[in-house]
C-alpha cells in the first residue's frame, strides 16, 4: 500500500479535484470527511483540522466545491482517498489551473530537476532572509536562529510578499541579495520565507519572474513558504523546501547543543589520538633503550676499544721504527764501497774524456808538419777559391807564424 501511495504522490500531486460535497461530517478532533462526486463517480476525502480551521465557508451537502491537495491510500481499507489542503466554493479554482499549467511548463524546461538542486554548506558563515518586515514569518525565523546559532550573522532584504507588487519586490530583494553574495562573498545561504495562506495570499512565490530569479541564485536556496501542506511554485525552483519559515531557519542552523556535542566528539577523538600516538612512542622509546644498554657499560666498552686501538698504534710504529733503523744500518755499512766504486768509475770517465781532447788538440796536427791559413780578418781558410793573387795570409805553425802572398 505504502509503494502504491507513493507512486501516486509522485506521480500526480498536488491535484485539484471539483465535485459535489456528499456526506460531509466533521468529527470531535475537528478533523472533517466528505466525499466528492461528479457524473463518473466519487472520491472520499479527508480535511485536517488545520486545513479546516482556514475554511472561509460553512461546507454542507450538495455544495459545489473545489478541492486542492494530494492523493493517498487509506491503509486499513486500502481506499482511494483525497488529503484536501483547501476547500472553495466552485468558481474560485482558475488560480490553481494557472498553477498547474505553470508547474507543469516550467517541470519541462528543467527548472525543478533535481539533479541541480545543491547541498546546503555544514558550517554557513551568514545568511541573508528575503521577507517582509511585518511578517510574522520575520520574528519566527528570527527567534529560531537567535535559539540556535546566535553567533550567525542574518542579512535581511525585505519585500512584500502579497500583493499585486509583491512579485517585483521579490525578484529585486533576490537580486540585491545575489549581488551581495558576489561582491562581498558572504551569505552562504538564503532563505525565502513568509507565512501560511490562501493560494491567492501566496501566489507572488508562483510569479515566473520569481521562480526563475530563484533558479539564478549563485548559493542554496531554501523556501519555506505557507504551512507544511502548501506548495508554491519557488518551492521546486529552490535547493530545499521547508515546510515552515522556522523548520527553514532550523534546517540552515544546526543547533548549539548540536555542535558543541560534535566539539566534544572531535575532542575526544584528538585527545584519544594524541594518547595513543604518545604511548606507541613511549614504547618505542623503551625498546630503543633495551637496544642501547646503559651509558657506562656503553662507556666501558669504548674505553677497551681505545686502548686496544692505542696498543695496536704502538706496536705497529715501533716496528716501523725498528725497519728504518735496520735500514739505515744496511745504508751506512753499504755506503764507503759504493762511494768507492762510484769514485773508481768517475776516474776511469775522466781518463777517456782527457784522451779524447787531447786527440783533439790542434796543437798536436800542427806538429805533425800541418800548418792552418786565415786571411786578414781571422777567418780559416780551407778552399783555393777563398783567396785571390797577391793576397796577404798568415800561416799558423807549430812554433809560430808566417805571413805569406798569393801569387
Amino acid at each position: 500500500m505504502r509503494a502504491i501511495a507513493d507512486a501516486l504522490a509522485s506521480r500526480f500531486n498536488p491535484v485539484a479535484v471539483r465535485g459535489e460535497l456528499t456526506g460531509f461530517s466533521r468529527a470531535a478532533s475537528g478533523h472533517c470527511y466528505f466525499s466528492l462526486k461528479d457524473d463518473s463517480g466519487q472520491i472520499r476525502c479527508a480535511l485536517f483540522r488545520r486545513s479546516a480551521d482556514q475554511l472561509t465557508f460553512a461546507p454542507r451537502d450538495g455544495q459545489l466545491v473545489e478541492a486542492r491537495g494530494r492523493l493517498d491510500v487509506y491503509g486499513p481499507r486500502g481506499d482511494l482517498q483525497l488529503i484536501v489542503d483547501s476547500l472553495k466554493v466552485a468558481g474560485q479554482g482558475s488560480l490553481f489551473e494557472q498553477f498547474i499549467r505553470l508547474k507543469e511548463r516550467m517541470e519541462a524546461e528543467g527548472l525543478f530537476d533535481p539533479a541541480r538542486k545543491r547541498p546546503l554548506p555544514d558550517q554557513p558563515r551568514s545568511l541573508g532572509l528575503v521577507t517582509s518586515l511585518g511578517a510574522a514569518a520575520l520574528r519566527d525565523v528570527a527567534t529560531a536562529l537567535a535559539r540556535r546559532v546566535p553567533h550567525l550573522p542574518v542579512i535581511l532584504f525585505s519585500a512584500s510578499v502579497q500583493g499585486a507588487g509583491a512579485p517585483q519586490e521579490l525578484v529585486q530583494a533576490l537580486e540585491t541579495a545575489y549581488r551581495r553574495h558576489q561582491t562581498h562573498g558572504d551569505i552562504d545561504v538564503l532563505l525565502l520565507v513568509r507565512g501560511g495562506g490562501s493560494l491567492e495570499d501566496l501566489w507572488a512565490f508562483n510569479d515566473e519572474q520569481v521562480v526563475r530569479a530563484v533558479v539564478r541564485a549563485p548559493m542554496p536556496v531554501i523556501c519555506g513558504v505557507g504551512h507544511e501542506t502548501d506548495f508554491t511554485l519557488s518551492d521546486f525552483a529552490a535547493d530545499l523546501r521547508a515546510p515552515t519559515p522556522t523548520a527553514a531557519a532550523e534546517l540552515c542552523a544546526p543547533s548549539r547543543e548540536q555542535r558543541l556535542g560534535e566539539l566534544d566528539y572531535l575532542a575526544e577523538r584528538l585527545s584519544g589520538g594524541i594518547h595513543d600516538a604518545l604511548d606507541r612512542r613511549a614504547q618505542r622509546l623503551d625498546l630503543l633503550g633495551q637496544r642501547l644498554g646503559r651509558p657506562s657499560s656503553r662507556a666501558h666498552a669504548a674505553s677497551q676499544q681505545l686502548v686496544a686501538i692505542e696498543h695496536r698504534m704502538r706496536s705497529a710504529m715501533r716496528l716501523q721504527l725498528q725497519r728504518a733503523q735496520s735500514q739505515t744500518e744496511s745504508l751506512g755499512q753499504a755506503m764507503p764501497e759504493a762511494m768507492r766504486r762510484g769514485m773508481l768509475l768517475l776516474g776511469q770517465r775522466l781518463d777517456r774524456t782527457a784522451t779524447a781532447l787531447a786527440m783533439m788538440d790542434p796543437q798536436l796536427v800542427l806538429q805533425r808538419g800541418y800548418a792552418m791559413l786565415t786571411d786578414q780578418n781571422g777567418q780559416a781558410v780551407t778552399r783555393v777559391s777563398q783567396v785571390s793573387s797577391g793576397q796577404v795570409l798568415q800561416a799558423r805553425l807549430s812554433d809560430g807564424r808566417l805571413d805569406i802572398s798569393v801569387r
